[in-house]
């Protein structure tokens, strides 16, 4: 896998919040951390990594380009702001976070673009977040399946989002997947309690081990430690064949994030 499997998101989290979030993640062992222009926390996510002393070489982190700097030279030019907030000379991963509104600059300016930034060093690696099938090919067309590592996009037991996983599969791109606990709703879910009993886990384990052992990338957030800790047991966790076959049915097409004016026609 071209993105670790488990990190540690930050959506939602400002401040000392942030801060306090990711210092414990990097303590506790998280490595990978996923950021984005729009969250307004990238300074304080890096003055967290910086504090921690961890050698960057041994951390992935992901950034994303917001809709407003797509087109022209401001796609390169935020990228570089948000290298300066994150005090680092490159990123893992960065991906688009939104498709542009109504088309506005095309799929293939802002991937190109974002091709050119990694060309320059200044990424590792590209991506895409909640695009849909057309949009995955219209971005294949700009710079070919090899180049976009992930689309990172809600999947949850609620809403398992199986088109655009089945289309992303075929041209070797990787799911990420965001909102894995859909705000804390699986949590409650009786099958996802059933399962979580029987294996002395948590709810959260069980959800964040389902994804994983889907082949999807997970980043829960949370400000609390022992949320943090027990977040990451999910790495350790097995699901039965017939576990995860329970989960499969929970689908119900529940989708929880889409911005008016900006969510592009889902599949």
């Amino acid at each position: 896998m071209s993105v670790p499997a488990f990190g540690l998101g930050t959506f939602r989290l400002q401040g000392q919040v942030v801060i306090d979030s990711v210092s414990t993640a990097l303590e506790l062992g998280y490595r990978a951390i996923d950021t984005a222009q729009i969250y307004e926390n990238e300074a304080e996510v890096g003055q967290a990594i910086a504090a921690s002393g961890i050698a960057r070489e041994t951390l992935f982190i992901t950034s994303k380009i917001w809709i407003a700097n797509f087109a022209g030279e401001r796609l390169i030019e935020s990228f570089k702001e948000s290298l300066h907030k994150l005090q680092t000379d490159y990123l893992d991963l960065t991906l688009i976070h939104w498709p542009s509104p109504q088309d506005q600059v095309p799929v293939g300016e802002f991937m190109g673009a974002l091709l050119e930034a990694k060309r320059l060093g200044l990424t590792r690696q590209i991506g895409v977040s909640n695009f849909t099938i057309d949009l995955m090919q219209q971005a294949i067309t700009a710079v070919g399946a090899d180049h976009i590592a992930t689309n990172q996009i809600e999947l949850h037991p609620y809403l398992q989002n199986r088109k655009v996983v089945e289309f992303a599969r075929s041209q070797g791109i990787q799911i990420t997947s965001y909102m894995t606990l859909a705000y804390g709703e699986v949590l409650k879910d009786p099958v996802i309690q059933q399962i979580a009993t029987r294996l002395q886990a948590t709810p959260a384990q069980v959800t964040l081990a389902w994804a994983m052992q889907s082949g999807y990338a997970v980043i829960p957030s949370s400000t609390q430690r022992a949320n943090l800790q027990s977040n990451l047991g999910a790495t350790a966790l097995s699901l039965s064949d017939a576990d995860m076959a329970l989960i499969a049915t929970l689908e119900r097409g529940q989708r929880l994030t889409s911005p008016k004016g900006i969510a592009p026609q889902w599949d």
